[in-house]
């Protein structure tokens, strides 16, 4: 089971130089106004760096001058500019997702302000999901009482395990219980919309204990969980323990029980799952940004390291914040590289996407070859025979579990 998008890895990929001015050629530009916008915004900053952690993420002494204290200044840099460069082409967004890092860092009145630069430079819709991630430590009632009353609507709270075993090998810095007691603090809040995210797999963690971690969740009172297996990332602290065999490497037949106990417990509790890791209960609580990242909709990634998509075009930010700054400085877009999709690639990322969601992907969407794959995982039981039909391609619990697997086959 592969992670949801990332929007802002450690590597960041090859491509082709960015224009200084961040000018996109005017087809991307005419694209826009056939699918919803949304706006990410990363802010990078960490108390302490978590030993699995590949995110594009600094500590106080990696930054290197760049303060938290100026940094929404800095944001607001890089909203002139997309404004500049959207012009009359750019659309209110209909979702903001803040992530990290640990934005719940910025003091709250800090958050409040980078929904108002938002709307300022590009506007919000009245009915805008607006989302932060937040370390559960990070976070008060009346910090969170302060962003519900500007504008955000959907906490997402790192629970990861309520195991302190578990915890002390990701090397979390939260306590078992606080974020739950975060979650209960949201409600309070007036949130009515609260994801919790859940790790698995990691090694030493018991049966019994992520059973535990579930358990919690559900009695949470939260809408939405997300839950991953642990990967072991190239470059992280767990991977050095890994490799010296000092913490065991995950395994693959654990993650797979964990997966299914997940699903059975969620689906029991009122939970269904609409994407590969994601359970909501109802579609109202299902987080519409990242429907917005799997339905290859648009969305401007404001911050370093941050990803963007507008109509085939993708771009991607300088990765250091001292370096971001400095080119929106010095009057320079921040973009580092990017690539200009083809009709080709742009086709083979809507099924690589679309396959993961409950809704599934139109059968009419596949080529040729992408057809037979589709007919080998039906003969595999990894596709619903049903769904398959009626026109769709909707991956079974079986299918989920080997999702990677299922989306080769049907782009190969």
């Amino acid at each position: 089971m592969a992670r949801t998008v990332v929007l802002v890895p450690s590597a960041l990929p090859d491509g082709e130089p960015a224009p200084d001015d961040g000018a996109l050629p005017a087809e991307p530009l005419a694209r826009m106004g056939t699918c919803d916008f949304g706006v990410y915004v990363h802010v990078p900053f960490c108390a302490t760096r978590c030993g699995y952690c590949d995110f594009n993420t600094y500590t106080a002494a990696e930054l290197g001058g760049v303060s938290r204290d100026d940094y929404v200044d800095v944001l607001e840099r890089e909203f002139a500019l997309a404004a500049r460069v959207l012009g009359s082409a750019r659309r209110p967004a209909s979702t903001v997702f803040v992530g990290g890092g640990t934005p719940t860092l910025l003091p709250a009145d800090q958050l409040a302000r980078i929904v108002e630069l938002v709307d300022r430079y590009i506007g919000l819709d009245g009915d805008a999901e607006v989302t932060t991630e937040a370390n559960p430590e990070t976070v008060d009632l009346e910090y969170l009482k302060t962003l519900r009353g500007n504008g955000f609507t959907r906490l997402s709270l790192g629970m990861q395990s309520t195991a302190s075993h578990v915890l002390a090998v990701l090397e979390r810095q939260h306590t078992p219980g606080r974020a739950l007691r975060a979650a209960a603090e949201a409600r309070e809040a007036g949130f009515d919309h609260v994801n919790l995210d859940l790790i698995y797999g990691t090694p030493g963690e018991r049966p019994e204990d992520f059973a535990a971690s579930l358990d919690a969740v559900v009695a949470s009172g939260c809408d939405h969980v997300s839950a991953y297996a642990l990967i072991v990332e190239g470059g992280t602290r767990l991977a050095r323990q890994v490799s010296r065999g000092r913490i065991p490497a995950p395994s693959d037949d654990v993650a797979a029980d964990r997966y299914l106990a997940a699903d059975r417990v969620l689906s029991d509790n009122g939970f269904a799952w609409y994407e590969v890791s994601n359970w909501a209960r109802g579609e109202t609580a299902r987080c519409r940004h990242n429907m917005l990242y799997w339905r290859n909709n648009n969305w401007w990634g404001f911050g370093p390291g941050a990803h963007s998509h507008v109509g085939g075009v993708r771009w991607w930010n300088a990765k250091h914040p001292a370096r971001y700054g400095q080119r929106l400085g010095d009057g320079l877009s921040p973009a580092q590289g990017r690539e200009l999709l083809t009709s080709r690639e742009r086709h083979l990322e809507d099924v690589m996407l679309w396959t993961r969601l409950s809704d599934g992907l139109a059968s009419c969407a596949l080529d040729e070859a992408g057809r037979r794959g589709a007919r080998k995982a039906l003969a595999d039981g990894l596709i619903d025979a049903a769904s398959w039909d009626s026109g769709r391609v909707r991956l079974t619990l079986r299918g989920r579990l080997l999702a990677d697997a299922v989306i080769r086959d049907l782009v190969s």
